[in-house]
């Protein structure tokens, strides 16, 4: 397939353009620079571009058979007012440039893969919540559910849409292990809070995974959670990332009022959480071959993480 890519250039997209173009595939990565330092990969095409700006990009998007689109400024970070402005452009300008672009003329159905996240669903507490559970309140489900509506217009030019409500990817080199495993290292890992907010998780292989299994699934559409089947706790991943890296997490757990008093409205993210169930990829077959948090974490830092 030939396939249209904003964010390819992340740690997810990177590591998923690799996936696709190994499987045979043809992926055109929009990047807003091409410089010298951009892991360029073999077998993808690089197209200089600004996703949030509407321009001569968007014309490329016609004739592919479809659109990944990851883009989107990193929510892990204080959130001023400016930048809460930034994390909203990144994601609804991006999205409504690209369903603007479906709306060429075309011989084929094309699909769009747009990221969402499971801060669709607010914060809960033990509750599990699929698909089909309701959204929730606050700034990033809001952000989240403005995403998707923007991403579900491009069904009104014949566009398959798939809503890909990530949780939190874990892989060897970047996201999240990339800031803790340092700490972790150094004897310092510890809970956060009360340590009981739910940790819902994939691994950077299984995410990978998945969109090839969408791609040979036509008939999947709308919300799927990329998470795995086996969410577990705050305190449980604090034990088993220490115990997967030979060093015990002793450290009292960092009180919720410090993290507010440090990261702002953000803290919340890491305070609260959600136990939220991939029942869709799973009534549809997908097998995942990481679905718990320890083999995942072994697997990640066998390879140097």
């Amino acid at each position: 397939m030939k396939i249209f890519m904003t964010g390819g250039t992340g740690f997810v997209g990177h590591n998923l353009t690799k996936r696709l173009t190994a499987q045979g595939h043809e992926v055109t990565v929009l990047t807003r620079s091409m410089r010298r330092s951009l892991p360029l990969l073999q077998g993808a095409s690089y197209l200089e571009g600004n996703a949030v700006e509407k321009g001569a990009w968007q014309e490329k998007v016609s004739g592919k058979d479809g659109v990944i689109n990851l883009a989107g400024a990193s929510i892990f970070k204080r959130w001023t007012d400016a930048y809460k402005k930034e994390l909203r452009d990144s994601r609804i300008l991006t999205t409504q440039n690209l369903v603007e672009a479906f709306s060429a003329p075309k011989s084929q159905k094309p699909f769009l893969f747009s990221t969402s996240a499971v801060g669709y669903y607010g914060f809960h507490e033990d509750d599990e919540l699929d698909e089909t559970s309701p959204p929730g309140d606050g700034f990033l489900a809001s952000l989240a559910q403005e995403w998707e509506s923007a991403a579900l217009k491009a069904e009104g030019y014949g566009v398959r849409v798939v809503l890909m409500r990530f949780g939190v990817v874990l892989g060897n080199g970047g996201g999240a292990l990339k800031e803790m495993i340092p700490v972790f290292k150094k004897y310092l890992g510890s809970p956060l809070g009360t340590g009981k907010q739910w940790f819902s998780w994939i691994h950077l292989h299984d995410l990978a995974s998945v969109y090839s299994f969408l791609l040979d699934h036509e008939d999947i559409s709308g919300p799927v959670n990329c998470t795995s089947p086996e969410p577990i706790r705050n305190q449980e991943m604090t034990k088993t990332l220490g115990e997967v890296l030979g060093k015990p997490t002793f450290m009292p757990a960092l009180p919720g009022f410090l993290i507010h008093m440090v990261l702002g409205e953000f803290g919340s993210v890491l305070l609260k959480g959600q136990r939220v169930l991939p029942k869709k990829l799973l009534e549809k077959g997908f097998r995942f071959q990481f679905p718990v948090l320890k083999e995942a974490l072994r697997e990640i830092t066998s390879q140097g993480s």
